[in-house]
């Protein structure tokens, strides 16, 4: 992690990741992707698998039903896999295969009780991220949660997520106050594009230090439990 300097602004607004910043899911997204390929006849094991699965892995933090336009064209397609996706990952939730990711809800508790606000954001649809939520028990842990949808249909990499938790909460003047934390390249670039005076990537997910830094990263963590110090050493 690079030395802090006095170009970082006072932090106001944190916008986090869910899954694999958050949120500890173990690989689902990938075990959600099989059965969207096989609901489109997409042989286990074949190259065609092979290759698709790359894409997914490569893409994580995307908007999901952007990467199944990429993989299966027409829209129509499309819809199918992601139907079948946001299904499969409910029932893996549902069976209790997730869990907080250690430090997190401390690490926002710690965020909101010294007087900023927190957005959790996801790639997924909105009733996947209840679902999330829920299981969790996280439903009234921060004040905003946001979609793709929520942000008129763009997930990451644009910045619109970012942009609309600024524009619906008020805690910040100015997007430099915005800190953005995930643990995929496409968390940051969203973070970077949206003007955010602190962009960080996590250890704790789909991507690593070499990603993070290209897409713009000014900080890598081990863990989003590590931010609230970062901040406060900011501050």
């Amino acid at each position: 992690m690079r030395e802090l300097t006095n170009d970082i602004h006072d932090i106001r607004l944190v916008v986090l990741d869910m899954a694999g910043t958050t949120v500890a899911d173990g690989g689902l997204v990938e075990r959600a992707f099989a059965a969207a390929a096989a609901e489109l006849g997409v042989e286990p094991g074949s190259a065609d698998h092979a290759e698709k699965l790359d894409y997914v892995r490569a893409t994580m933090g995307e908007s999901k039903i952007s990467v199944f336009r990429h993989l299966f064209g027409d829209e129509s397609r499309a819809q199918r896999a992601n139907t079948a996706f946001e299904k499969a990952y409910g029932d893996l939730v549902d069976a209790g295969l997730i869990a907080p990711v250690p430090g997190a809800r401390e690490a926002i508790e710690e965020l909101m009780g010294s007087g900023r606000t927190v957005v959790l954001t996801t790639g997924f649809a909105r009733v996947t991220q209840d679902a999330v939520l829920a299981a969790l028990g996280w439903q009234d842990l921060v004040p905003l949660t946001l979609c793709p949808a929520d942000a008129g249909g763009r997930g990451r990499p644009f910045p619109d997520m970012v942009l609309e938790a600024f524009v619906r909460t008020k805690a910040a003047a100015d997007v430099r106050q915005v800190a953005v934390a995930g643990d995929t390249s496409y968390d940051v670039l969203s973070g970077v594009r949206a003007g955010a005076g602190l962009v960080a990537g996590v250890r704790t997910g789909a991507h690593g230090d070499t990603e993070f830094r290209a897409a713009g990263a000014t900080f890598v963590l081990d863990s989003v439990a590590a931010l609230p110090d970062l901040l406060a050493g900011a501050r």
